[in-house]
Order: structure tokens, then C-alpha cells, then sequence
């Protein structure tokens, strides 16, 4: 039977469903957008159906014939990249794409330099990534848009395997000139009359304030930040003081101003990083090897100054 579209065709037209206009899929996936554009009027003439509704003000929409399309296109490009796993198994080599999520707190400190030694290592493997919040990142893993994640263990659904890789304790984090600063520990306790800037993100929220609810303590929130390093620079400058897991491996704020990183006192339950992923009876030569890679990654490099490796 001879093909009457192509892979390269199906592509684009996925990220057009994807995006909701050529202008943004051209922008996503680094291709023009008459070539985009093209592709998918062949493959409107070549079965015979309407994909898109052309809107000049919204873009384009999918007809629901086109959903439909969609949906097994996706599909359709899954099983084609299932080929290069084959392929490995079959060379015993580890060539192919792989889509890594990373938590948007921990990308800062672990992306660039895992990353890079993977690949270093895997030349011939291909790597997107994807940079999010825990949520976000869990439902593209379920969606298979990425193929593993490195994240948190909280909430993690039945249908995902999550792999340990380090426990990271809390800690607070204070400004040099804090009245907590010269403390070798913290005890909750003290914390309460003090202002505190929240690390206001899906999960993390949660977790730190479960830290007082367990000892029946409320914290006194004076400012919150949805982004690690804002965090770090509204501490540093005087406007409370902040709980975190990850610790960077120097003692300063985004700006160059000095941090204090004190334990936190008491039996609090560290998170755990590790590599969020499907739980499938088969696992590629690629997702093997990166697994791999991450673990003796996380045992051989301390990533945050607070690290504890786990078995």
C-alpha cells in the first residue's frame, strides 16, 4: 500500500492542533510557517477531509473531524519514535529521542549538568526538556508528552514509578543580619513571630506549611514568591525568612548578598527527588541508560549542599 502523507507532515500538523496556530508552532518547533502550512493543506487534499477551521482573529481551530485526527496522529507518532527503541535493542546501542520534565525549582541547580553529561555520554540520543511545576509535570508524563521527570515524591498517581535519587531535608534559609542567623539550629518554634516568605508553588505550599500544622503552629506569612530565586533575593533583603529543601552550593542571593542556610530542629520528613516515569512492562534503552546516568549522577555529584543520597 503506498503512504499518501508523510511523518514530517503528520508532525506539523500535530503541533499546529498542539498550538492552535502555524505562527506559534513555527515559533515551537523551529520550522517555517508556509512549510507548515503547506504540509497540512497536503494533507487535507490527500484524505479528503477539513482539519481546520481558518479564524483570521483566533487562529486556527480543529473541526471535530480533525480532533479525531489529532488524536490518532499522535498516536501515529508515538509508535514511529518506538522504533528507535527497537532499533537500540536490536544494535545494542542508545540512539533515539528522549522528552526530560524537571521540577522548576530543581532545574536551576540539576538540569544544565545532567543534562550535559548525558549527553556527553549518549551522543547519537536527542534531548528536549521541559521545565515545570509538579502538577504540570505529572500530567504530561500521563499524557506521555515527556518520558520521564525529575521531581518530588508528592502526590505521585498509582500509574507512575517514581525512582529515588536524594532526600533533602528543610532548612531555613535567613539574611545575615536576621536575629535567627547566628543559630547552629532552628527549632519551629522559633520561627512563629517572624516573617516568613513562602515558596508559593502547587505542592510545595502544602508541604512546608505541614512542617507547623504537625506541631499545631501557624506561620506568620509576610510575602510569597512563586520563584526560587525571588525568594532568595526578598530574604536576603530583609523581608522574612524562607523554608526550603534545596540548597545551592554557595551562600548568596541572586544579587550578592549574603545567606545563612541553618537546619531546621526536629523530625520533619525530608522530599525526596528521584525520576518520575509510566509504569510500563518495557523500558527503552534510552530511558534505561538515563536512569542509570541519574543514579550515579546524584551518588558522585553533590547537586545541593544538603544532599543525602539514598540507596
Amino acid at each position: 500500500m503506498h503512504l499518501r502523507f508523510s511523518l514530517r507532515q503528520i508532525e506539523y500538523f500535530v503541533a499546529v492542533g498542539e498550538a492552535g496556530s502555524i505562527a506559534l508552532a513555527s515559533e515551537r518547533i523551529h520550522i517555517s510557517s508556509p512549510s507548515i502550512s503547506a504540509a497540512i493543506s497536503q494533507l487535507e487534499q490527500q484524505f479528503g477531509i477539513q482539519l481546520f477551521v481558518r479564524q483570521h482573529a483566533q487562529g486556527l481551530t480543529l473541526t471535530p473531524g480533525g480532533r479525531r485526527f489529532l488524536q490518532e496522529a499522535k498516536i501515529l507518532l508515538e509508535k514511529a519514535e518506538h522504533l528507535h527503541d527497537v532499533a537500540s535493542d536490536i544494535t545494542e546501542s542508545v540512539k533515539g529521542p528522549l522528552s526530560i520534565g524537571c521540577l522548576v525549582t530543581m532545574a536551576p541547580y540539576v538540569m544544565g549538568r545532567l543534562r550535559k553529561s548525558f549527553e556527553g555520554d549518549y551522543p547519537e540520543v536527542w534531548v528536549t526538556q521541559h521545565i515545570d511545576n509538579q502538577a504540570n509535570l505529572l500530567s504530561k508524563i500521563s499524557r506521555a508528552e515527556v518520558d520521564a521527570a525529575l521531581t518530588y515524591d508528592l502526590d505521585i498517581p498509582q500509574d507512575i514509578r517514581f525512582d529515588p535519587l536524594a532526600k533533602l531535608p528543610p532548612y531555613v534559609m535567613l539574611s545575615h543580619d536576621h536575629p535567627l542567623a547566628d543559630h547552629k539550629t532552628i527549632n519551629i518554634e522559633e520561627l512563629v513571630d517572624h516573617p516568613m516568605v513562602m515558596l508559593d508553588l502547587p505542592l510545595s505550599r502544602d508541604y512546608f506549611l505541614s512542617l507547623f500544622h504537625q506541631t499545631g503552629l501557624r506561620p506568620l506569612i509576610g510575602e510569597t514568591a512563586t520563584d526560587m530565586g525571588v525568594m532568595r533575593s526578598m530574604v536576603a533583603n530583609g523581608f522574612g525568612y524562607g523554608l526550603a529543601n534545596l540548597r545551592p552550593q554557595n551562600e548568596m542571593s541572586p544579587e550578592g548578598l549574603a545567606l545563612k542556610h541553618v537546619p531546621l530542629e526536629g523530625d520533619y520528613r525530608p522530599v525526596v527527588i528521584g525520576v518520575a516515569s509510566m509504569r510500563t512492562d518495557y523500558t527503552s534503552a534510552v530511558m534505561n541508560a538515563f536512569m542509570d546516568h541519574c543514579h550515579t549522577s546524584f551518588k558522585n555529584n553533590n547537586f545541593f549542599g544538603s544532599q543525602i543520597a539514598t540507596d
